[in-house]
């Protein structure tokens, strides 16, 4: 397991190390350099969830929309959200939003989705992205391996260090 942080030019948030050991505790199930076959993003959040959860993090609890955690975008009459989006899991008082995805992260663009929907959050200031070190999959009938969490340190290098864009949270990105 490894994580990146951006800003490249700033240390990593105090947090990032809570969060990672939380990831490596749980290494043998999760992991995905040891795996022949990685886990849906559902079945790594229920691997977590109880750490997660015992560090301060509000995570769903399912797919329903009783089980959904929304964070603002914008609000409307009488102070209601009226735009929210979606999102793993959300830590308060780190500010600190976390999206767990696993097959569709890279290929099926989930990254850019959570990167994009993470600028707009009200009163999200760090984002923790985890995404597989290596995606299996059959094409073929070979076995392929999307490299997913290297794709993933491009896109933020290319994000966090072009002079055109200012990113409004800083961002850790977690290959598992």
């Amino acid at each position: 397991m490894h994580f990146s942080s951006f800003p490249r030019t700033e240390p990593p948030v105090h947090f990032v190390s809570d969060v990672m050991g939380i990831f490596k505790l749980h290494e043998r199930i999760i992991g995905t350099a040891s795996l022949t076959k990685g886990l849906s993003s559902d079945s790594v959040m229920a691997a977590l969830r109880d750490d997660l959860c015992k560090i301060g993090f509000d995570i769903e609890t399912g797919k329903s929309a009783s089980g959904k955690l929304k964070r603002p975008v914008f609000f409307g009459e009488d102070g209601r959200p009226f735009r929210q989006y979606e999102i793993d899991g959300f830590h308060p008082k780190w500010r600190c939003g976390l999206e767990i995805e696993a097959g569709r992260a890279w290929m099926g663009n989930a990254v850019y989705r959570d990167i994009i929907q993470a600028m707009v959050m009200v009163d999200l200031d760090h984002l923790i992205l985890a995404v597989p070190l290596g995606y299996r999959y059959l094409s073929g009938g070979k076995t392929v391996v999307s490299k997913d969490y290297e794709n993933t340190i491009t896109v933020a290098d290319a994000l966090y260090s072009h002079t055109r864009i200012k990113m409004p949270y800083s961002l850790t990105i977690i290959g598992y």
